[in-house]
């Protein structure tokens, strides 16, 4: 049996703007701003001869009759490259984060899995190539729109035209490397719903591209958290039980927001000043969970 690995960094948006009009799914999706971490998606992908095609897909050790957009992946990698036939097909994630809570952890997975068949078939696509086929499954599957470009290359990004890698454009926002990711998550927000919601992609859209063109004229991580907060007090999806952690962190002078789409609080913070802030997280996390990652700088590779 053969196999491939390789990882993705997850992602958080802090902001952005819908730009899915496009019938070319590689030139559609969003503009925009976030993070990338060092947690994220490991895929390791097992292939064997067989009489017939098969696929099973795990998401940490458990086999999944949920990962549409994987299997969508891999349904385009079939149905391009035939010498995929007569494979057996093991898809193993191992996801580092909650799943479906604003961490991007479908685009993650989508873009590890393209780097891993690519990988393992020997199909000689460029990883941007890869890359984009994760990014149209995605969008296919209404799960993100931007997140792909951002994972694909890490760090803290400004997305500022929208398509797939190779086609959309970032811009990078210097972040030093002291910055970690804290988070105390309750749940997931889904953003399948948030997408097709007509009042939702108004007032994001309205204010979201705003905010993109300010912090392209002043890129730094200062801007990046006032502006994500900013978006989510205007896109209304503050809940009751996030507004509390808001009101008690901004009281201690730290600027935090929402992941979009999760029942989340975030924000970026130098390594001097994390034990202050989860003190103040760990006071409401009984019914969450903490996160803390470092800043990937490197994006979607593959692993020896």
């Amino acid at each position: 049996m053969k196999e491939a690995a390789a990882f993705a960094p997850c992602h958080i948006t802090g902001f952005f703007q819908i730009l899915d009009q496009p019938t070319n799914f590689l030139y559609a999706g969003s503009r925009g701003a976030g993070v990338s971490l060092r947690r994220g998606v490991k895929t390791i992908v097992k292939v064997r001869k067989a009489e017939k095609n098969s696929l099973q897909v795990k998401i940490n050790g458990f086999a999944s009759s949920s990962a549409e957009v994987s299997k969508h992946v891999a349904d385009a990698f079939l149905s391009r490259f035939k010498q995929m036939e007569n494979f057996e097909i093991i898809v193993e994630h191992h996801v580092d984060v909650p799943t479906g809570a604003g961490f991007g952890t479908s685009g993650a997975a989508a873009l590890s899995l393209a780097l891993g068949l690519n990988d393992v078939f020997g199909l000689g696509m460029s990883r941007i190539e890869a890359a984009q086929m994760a990014h149209v499954a995605e969008i296919e599957c209404k799960t993100g729109l931007g997140t792909v470009i951002a994972e694909a290359f890490g760090g803290v990004e400004v997305r500022v035209k929208p398509g797939a890698p190779g086609i959309g454009e970032i811009k990078n926002v210097p972040a030093s490397k002291d910055y970690v990711m804290a988070c105390l998550t309750f749940g997931p927000l889904s953003t399948k719903k948030f997408l097709k919601d007509e009042e939702i992609r108004k007032r994001v859209n309205e204010f979201g591209g705003k905010l993109v063109d300010k912090l392209i004229e002043e890129p730094n991580v200062t801007n990046f958290m006032n502006f994500s907060r900013q978006f989510a007090e205007h896109v209304g999806l503050i809940t009751e039980k996030t507004r509390r952690i808001l009101h008690a962190t901004d009281n201690a002078n730290f600027v935090c927001s929402m992941p979009m789409f999760g029942e989340s609080v975030f924000t970026l913070i130098r390594q001097e000043s994390l034990e202050e802030l989860l003190r103040i997280l760990r006071k409401y996390s009984p019914d969450g969970r903490i996160i803390v990652s470092e800043i990937d700088f490197e994006g979607a590779r593959l692993l020896k």
